[in-house]
C-alpha cells in the first residue's frame, strides 16, 4: 500500500531547489508514495492526504509555527539529494519540536523507507482485521493464571480499534478445532507433500504433522473467506480441549507463505505489537515469556527448572526468556536453528507439537504496548546464548542481559514481550511518532 504524500513549499512551487528536490523524492520514493501536487504552507491540503513532506526548508518556518501545528502530524522532512535530512536543517526542526510539532527527519534512505512503511501501516490498519479463535478465555486450564489477561477484555479490545482503526473479529475455536480435526487425512497428505522438504521435523510422529497441518488448512480458510485479516490468534493453551494440535507449525506457514502476524494465546496486544514492528521496520520478531532471574522461584517453578543458567556477572540484570517448552514460536525465516518436535507443557493434547528455534545472539529489544495504548515499551539489550533443562518447561530457552533489571522489574508491562533482533528503539521513536505513541524506555 503506497502512501499519498503532499509536497509543501514556502514560497512558490516553482522555486528551483523545490523542483530539484521533489523530482529527486519522486525517483527515490515512487515504489512507496505517490505524489500529491504540492500545496503551499498554510494553504488547505488534497483529501485524502496521508502525510506531508517538505523538500525544502527555509528560515520561514520560524514564522509559520502555526501552520506547522495545523498540518498531519508528523511531517517529513526529506531536503538532501539522498532521500535524507539535511543536516543545515536541525536548527529549524528542532525549533518546530520545542512547539510539539512532531519532526521524522530520516538520517538514511533505509529510515526514509521505514517511515514510508510505518505511514502506509498506519492507514492499512484502518482496513485491516485481526481474527481471535476462542471461547470462554479464561475458563479452561490454569485458570486461576489466565483469568488475569487484560488481552481478553472488552476494554482491551475497543482501545485497540478505537486506537489503530482495525477491527477484531472472532470464531469459536470449538467449531474451528472441530472442522480442522475432520478434514480428510489424504487431503493434508498433499498439502504437507508440498511443505515437506522445507519443514526441519525431530521424532514426532506422521499423525502430529498431519494434525498440525489441518489446523494451517483451516487456518487458510479463514484467511481466504476474508482477505482483510492480517493478523489471527487461537487460544491455544487455556482452552486446549478444542483441538487434538497446536497452532505452532501453521504460524510459522502463513507467515512465510503470506507474512500473516500472529498471535499465541490469542494475545491481542503481542499482535498489535508485532504488526507495528514487523511490516513497519521489517525485523525479525517473536513472543516469548520473560522470566527475570529477579524473580527467584516463583520463575524457576513456572518452567520446572532447579536454578537459572550461569552468567559471568550481574545475574540480577538477566532473564530466562521462554514459551512452550522452548523460545517460542519463530517463522523459519527469522531462525538460526529450528526443528519441529514434540510439545512439551502438559497442558496441550498429547498429539500436539512444539518449535525448537532460535533467533541470532547479539544485539536484541523488547518491546510491547502499553495499555491504554499509548505507550511503547522498549527494553535494548544482549542475547547471550541459549540454555537447556532437561525433563523441563524450558529445554532450550534464551538467556538475555538487560541493562538495569531492578527497574525493568517495576515497569514492566506484561509477561508476554517481543523479542527483535537488533537494537531498534530510534527506529522504534519513529513509530511511536506516527502512531503518536510515547516510548517508554527502560535502560
Amino acid at each position: 500500500m503506497k502512501v499519498n504524500l503532499t509536497p509543501i513549499f514556502f514560497r512558490e512551487a516553482t522555486d528551483p531547489d523545490f523542483v530539484k528536490q521533489l523530482n529527486i523524492l519522486k525517483d527515490l520514493l515512487g515504489d512507496y508514495a505517490e505524489f500529491f501536487e504540492p500545496t503551499e504552507l498554510g494553504k488547505k491540503l488534497p483529501e485524502n492526504t496521508d502525510a506531508v513532506v517538505f523538500p525544502q526548508m527555509l528560515g520561514d518556518a520560524y514564522r509559520k509555527v502555526e501552520d506547522f501545528q495545523k498540518l498531519p502530524q508528523p511531517l517529513l522532512v526529506i531536503t538532501s539529494e539522498f532521500g535524507t535530512v539535511s543536516m543545515w536543517d536541525w536548527e529549524i526542526n528542532n525549533y518546530l519540536d520545542s512547539y510539539g510539532i512532531k519532526i521524522i527527519a530520516p538520517p538514511n534512505i533505509e529510515n526514509t523507507y521505514k517511515a514510508l512503511n510505518t505511514i502506509a501501516l498506519k492507514k492499512e490498519l484502518k482496513q485491516s482485521k485481526f481474527l481471535v479463535i476462542q471461547d470462554n478465555p479464561g475458563e479452561g486450564y490454569q485458570a486461576d493464571i489466565f483469568k488475569r489477561f487484560y488481552w481478553w477484555e472488552q476494554e482491551c479490545i475497543d482501545s485497540l480499534e478505537n486506537k489503530f482503526g482495525i477491527k477484531i473479529v472472532k470464531k469459536s475455536f470449538k467449531e474451528f478445532g472441530g472442522y480442522a480435526q475432520r478434514i480428510p487425512d489424504d487431503q493434508a497428505e498433499k498439502v504437507w507433500a508440498e511443505w515437506k522438504d522445507r519443514i526441519p521435523v525431530g521424532e514426532v510422529t506422521h499423525k502430529q504433522i498431519l494434525s498440525a497441518v489441518k489446523v494451517y488448512m483451516a487456518l487458510k480458510e479463514e484467511l481466504e473467506k476474508d482477505p482483510l485479516i492480517i493478523a489471527s490468534g487461537i487460544n491455544c493453551l487455556n482452552e486446549s480441549d478444542y483441538s487434538d494440535s497446536t497452532p505452532c507449525l501453521a504460524w510459522n506457514m502463513l507467515y512465510e507463505e503470506l507474512g500473516l502476524v500472529w498471535g499465541c494465546e490469542a494475545d491481542l496486544v503481542v499482535m498489535m505489537t508485532e504488526a507495528l514492528v514487523g511490516k513497519a521496520l521489517g525485523v525479525p520478531y517473536m513472543m516469548t515469556n520473560l522470566y527475570p532471574f529477579l524473580m527467584g522461584m516463583a520463575a524457576l517453578k513456572h518452567e520446572n527448572i532447579p536454578y537459572f543458567p550461569e552468567v559471568e556477572s550481574e545475574p540480577e540484570n538477566h532473564i530466562l526468556a521462554a514459551h512452550c517448552g522452548y523460545l517460542g514460536v519463530v517463522p523459519q525465516s527469522f531462525s538460526t536453528d529450528w526443528t519441529v518436535r514434540d510439545k512439551v507443557l502438559a497442558i496441550v493434547n498429547d498429539n500436539a507439537i512444539a518449535l525448537d528455534a532460535r533467533m541470532a545472539e547479539g544485539e536484541i529489544t523488547l518491546v510491547k504496548l502499553m495499555p491504554p495504548f499509548d505507550k511503547l515499551s522498549v527494553i535494548e539489550g544482549q542475547l547471550t546464548k541459549y540454555a537447556q533443562f532437561k525433563n523441563s518447561d524450558c529445554l532450550n530457552g534464551a538467556v538475555m542481559r538487560v541493562p538495569n533489571g531492578k527497574r525493568m522489574l517495576t515497569e514492566l508491562s506484561s509477561h508476554h514481550y517481543i523479542l527483535t533482533n537488533g537494537h531498534n528503539l530510534s527506529d522504534l521513536e519513529m513509530v511511536a511518532k506516527v502512531f503518536d505513541l510515547e516510548c517508554k524506555v527502560i535502560d
